[in-house]
């Protein structure tokens, strides 16, 4: 059995609020770019995974530019050890279980509403921000599939950081929409390390 996600409503718009303060207090400035605009759709969000702030990062992008309810997976003893996150959207995955097959499940029953947005790491544990390509587990590809192409919208996020010049980091939020034909984890992933490199030198020619 997995553990769904129990949004609660003072708990998430606690979760909304500190997302919002605790960015605003270590970043200097918060720059999204990309021509990705809000549709009637579901979303799946996928992420590169560097670091504890990814989640609030994502919610970031979600609360300005998409505003769906907010809904991410996450390792299974991690989300018990911080139960906190899952009255704000957290349900449980278990690498190597029968489990996964439940939570790809859940992930396509929270993608047939349009008020959702689910949060995805494909790559599924946190790696290192200087890694220049990655490798998706297949889960992504199990749920588009299940879920159907055309009836969810699918966005890439890159998010990067840079001091320059200031004393706290800037955080540049880079977003491209996947909307080819090819589902393939294979093909969503080489589409993926693709923006990816381009946001790595749209990142560098900012100090030119």
């Amino acid at each position: 059995m997995i553990m769904e996600a129990r949004h609660n409503i003072l708990v998430y718009s606690f979760f909304k609020s500190y997302s919002r303060l605790i960015i605003k207090r270590n970043f200097s400035r918060v720059v999204i770019s990309g021509t990705v605009q809000a549709k009637k759709l579901p979303v799946i969000l996928v992420a590169n995974h560097v670091s504890w702030w990814d989640g609030f990062w994502a919610e970031n992008v979600n609360l300005k530019i998409f505003g769906k309810k907010f809904y991410f997976m996450m390792l299974e003893d991690q989300l018990r050890k911080h139960w906190f996150f899952n009255y704000c959207g957290g349900f449980s995955i278990k690498k190597k279980s029968r489990s996964v097959i439940d939570s790809i499940n859940y992930s396509v029953k929270l993608l047939a509403d349009s008020a959702n947005l689910l949060l995805i790491f494909p790559q599924g544990k946190i790696e290192s921000a200087h890694k220049k390509e990655f490798k998706f587990e297949k889960g992504i590809e199990k749920i588009i599939e299940k879920t159907g192409m055309g009836k969810i919208q699918v966005v890439f996020l890159v998010n990067l950081t840079d001091f320059f010049s200031e004393p706290k980091p800037s955080l540049y939020q880079y977003m491209e929409e996947y909307d080819r034909d090819d589902v393939s984890c294979t093909a969503i992933e080489a589409a993926y390390n693709r923006f990816y490199l381009e946001c790595i030198d749209a990142q560098i020619k900012k100090s030119e």
